[in-house]
């Protein structure tokens, strides 16, 4: 009971849409998901297969949660709407993690043993993320919104991207809850390939578009001609 009260308590810290405590405890899918997973995990480390995963897709149908009794979830875990979130046999979750709608702690194929991704403490997985293989995401990092991420992460790190591109942070931990001011290590990319661009082209007396995606404007419907008629 006491891991219940926390799991509750955890959800009124971390969502302000949490009005009070039995709300939380009897209409929240993430906190009910996690209670019936610790039933069902119990059942699976004493070698009763079959009633754990008969909890397990009971599970699943009332949350659309499905957490495989083998898998290990740590404290304080925050499962936000959790629609579409799958966790593998073999996944391990650490204390105080945060997981949104549609994450996947999955494998990559048929291997045996440790196949599914270990998540370190205050971990945030974003809306949508992928994380697959048997590797490591280091405490404090934050996985982005629809990230695929295939290779381990060091600690106080960011990934975005698909594959997942990880950006560092200098050990700074990330301010949580935010799934929107994130690196984008691609854009800055374009950007400084098109800054070198403007500078070659006025170099050479180049007369060419100069619209960039990382500008903050919007593109005129032809920005080339434009240029051209002036």
């Amino acid at each position: 009971m006491r891991r219940f009260i926390e799991d509750v308590r955890t959800v009124q810290a971390k969502d302000p849409a949490a009005r009070g405590f039995w709300e939380v405890f009897f209409t929240y899918n993430g906190v009910r998901a996690l209670r019936m997973h610790r039933r069902a995990h119990w059942f699976y480390l004493h070698k009763c297969g079959f009633l754990a995963r008969l909890i397990s897709a009971h599970a699943r149908r009332l949350t659309g949660i499905d957490i495989h009794p083998g898998a290990t979830i740590g404290r304080r875990c925050f499962i936000d709407h959790g629609t579409g979130v799958v966790i593998g046999e073999t996944a391990v979750v650490g204390d105080d993690v945060v997981i949104y709608q549609g994450v996947t702690l999955g494998g990559t194929g048929k291997d045996t043993g440790k196949r599914h991704p270990t998540i370190e403490d205050r971990v945030m997985l974003s809306a949508g993320a992928k994380v697959l293989g048997s590797f490591c995401v280091g405490h404090d990092s934050r996985i982005g919104a629809g990230s695929v991420v295939l290779k381990p992460v060091p600690p106080h790190s960011t990934v975005v991207g698909v594959p997942g591109r990880i950006v560092k942070t200098n050990d700074v931990r990330i301010a949580d809850l935010d799934q929107v001011h994130v690196p984008d290590p691609i854009l800055e990319e374009f950007s400084r390939l098109n800054e070198r661009i403007i500078q070659l082209e006025k170099e050479l007396g180049i007369h060419a578009c100069r619209y960039s995606i990382a500008q903050d404007i919007m593109p005129s419907a032809n920005p080339c001609e434009e240029e051209e008629n002036s």
